[in-house]
C-alpha cells in the first residue's frame, strides 16, 4: 500500500486570447487534414487532374486559388489576431467571422457523402461553436477601487527548495 499522498498538480486558467488562439490553431488542422486526405479520392484527384474541385466542377484558376487562399487566410490571421486586438475588437471580430464559418463548412457538407468529410466538418463546426463561445462569455474586467486589497503573488521557489 502506498503511504505517499497522490501528487496535486495545479490547474492554471487559460487566457481567454490564448484559448481562443488554441481553437483556431485547432479549427485549421482539422481543415487542413480533411482537404489534405480527399486527394486520397479517386474523384477528387481526377478532378483535380483536370483541373477542375471536387464534384463541384468549378475551374482551378486564378479567381478560385485566390478565393480559396482569402478564405483561409482569415482564420490563419484570426490567430494572431486573438493574441494581439484589444478585448472589444477581438469579442467582436469572433462573433462575426466564426459564425461565417460555421455556414460555409455546413454549406460544404450540402450532398456530401464521404464519413471522413462529414466527420471533420462536425469537428470544426464544434470548434467554431466553441470559438463563439468563448467571445460571448469574455469576461469582464475587474474594476480595482482604493478599496479592493492588493493581491501580491509569492515568487515561485528555486527549483529544488522548499518555500
Amino acid at each position: 500500500m502506498n503511504t505517499k499522498a497522490a501528487r496535486q498538480l495545479k490547474d492554471t486558467p487559460v487566457d481567454v486570447k490564448l484559448e481562443l488562439s488554441a481553437l483556431w490553431i485547432a479549427m485549421l488542422f482539422v481543415f487542413a487534414y480533411v482537404d489534405i486526405f480527399g486527394f486520397y479520392r479517386a474523384d477528387v484527384l481526377e478532378a483535380a487532374l483536370n483541373g477542375t474541385v471536387g464534384t463541384t466542377g468549378w475551374a482551378v484558376n486564378q479567381v478560385f486559388l485566390t478565393s480559396t487562399l482569402i478564405f483561409i487566410a482569415i482564420p490563419s490571421l484570426m490567430v494572431a489576431g486573438s493574441l494581439l486586438l484589444t478585448p472589444r475588437v477581438n469579442r467582436v471580430v469572433h462573433l462575426v467571422v466564426a459564425p461565417l464559418y460555421v455556414i460555409s463548412i455546413i454549406a460544404s457538407c450540402l450532398g456530401e457523402e464521404w464519413a471522413y468529410y462529414l466527420i471533420g466538418s462536425a469537428m470544426e463546426v464544434v470548434l467554431l461553436l466553441a470559438i463563439v463561445r468563448t467571445a460571448w462569455t469574455w469576461p469582464a474586467p475587474v474594476e480595482v477601487t482604493s478599496s479592493t486589497p492588493a493581491r501580491h503573488v509569492r515568487p515561485a521557489a528555486p527549483v529544488g527548495t522548499q518555500g
